[in-house]
């Protein structure tokens, strides 16, 4: 299968025949120490032993594709835009130069050939890639139906990856390592207490807890800490009310929250499913409708 195959639509409309090797596009060799890398990159980790043997099939075959580069404006220097492992790789390689396609592109341009060339090499890590998305919506107004209209994906998939970046720094680093995946981590999004949610997330590395096992803990997590508050709330507001709640709670077997209003109020009974209910209204109803 061929790069330009591979890579599908989306590259190929920003950079038009950059990698058609059969093309009579104009390549021309570009000093190494001219090219800057690209400011709006969004990858920030290169694997160094995939970069050591994509330099090794260098020293033995050259650089088959060529970059991509865009004039900087000043200096006669370059600003990389595509193919940023072949340009580590071919220092590492001990070349002075490498073969690149010129053309203009403005930021947006820029930013966006990065995100679609990493995304479709499957380069990012989950915490880079929202980070891009994030920056395209905010930077240049994108919304996440353009981006996935753009990048060929659903627009719930963009959504939960943005969603990630409201984790605190420290879940994202695990994410970023590779130590917890981006399912295993979106649970955690619907815990409310952030300490609660860094020690979720290391007691799911530890124990190696699959995304459904994830979020059935963070269910169960936050459901105890709702119930907590309100009871505390309930409880701090009218200790009569928080005893009376408690006592209907024992005679039912089931969840009560008594709100209290300015003239009356309501008394909610929860209950968890058919069976539940039928055994609530035998004892609500000991004769029958």
């Amino acid at each position: 299968m061929s790069d330009k195959r591979r890579l599908g639509k989306g590259l190929g409309a920003l950079i038009p025949d950059a990698f058609d090797t059969e093309s009579d596009v104009e390549k021309s060799e570009i000093a190494l120490e001219k090219i800057r890398p690209n400011p709006y990159q969004p990858r920030e980790n290169f694997d160094q032993e995939k970069l050591e043997e994509l330099a090794q099939s260098i020293r033995e075959h050259g650089v088959l594709q060529a970059i991509v580069v865009c004039p900087t404006g000043s200096d006669a220097d370059y600003y990389l835009v595509a193919g940023e492992r072949r340009c580590r790789a071919a220092k590492l390689a001990g070349l002075k130069s490498i073969p690149a396609i010129v053309r203009s592109y403005d930021n947006k341009a820029m930013l966006e050939i990065a995100l679609i060339e990493n995304l479709q090499r499957e380069d990012l890590n989950p915490v880079e890639e929202a980070a891009a998305y994030r920056q395209l919506m905010k930077d240049y107004n994108y919304t996440q139906e353009d981006l996935a209209q753009r990048l060929g994906k659903s627009r719930p998939a963009i959504a939960n990856s943005v969603r990630l970046l409201a984790l605190p720094k420290n879940i994202l680093d695990l994410i970023a390592r590779g130590k917890l995946t981006a399912g295993q981590a979106r649970p955690l999004l619907t815990i409310t207490d952030q300490l609660k949610q860094e020690e979720f997330a290391q007691k799911i590395v530890e124990e190696g807890l699959t995304a459904r096992e994830a979020e059935k803990l963070s269910e169960r997590t936050e459901k105890k800490n709702r119930t907590s508050m309100e009871n505390k709330r309930v409880a701090a507001e009218d200790p009569l009310t928080s005893e009376l709640q408690l006592q209907i709670q024992r005679r039912l077997g089931t969840k009560v929250r008594i709100k209290p209003l300015k003239s009356g109020g309501t008394i909610e009974i929860h209950y968890y499913g058919e069976e539940d209910l039928e055994r609530l209204i035998a004892k609500l109803l000991p004769e029958g409708l």
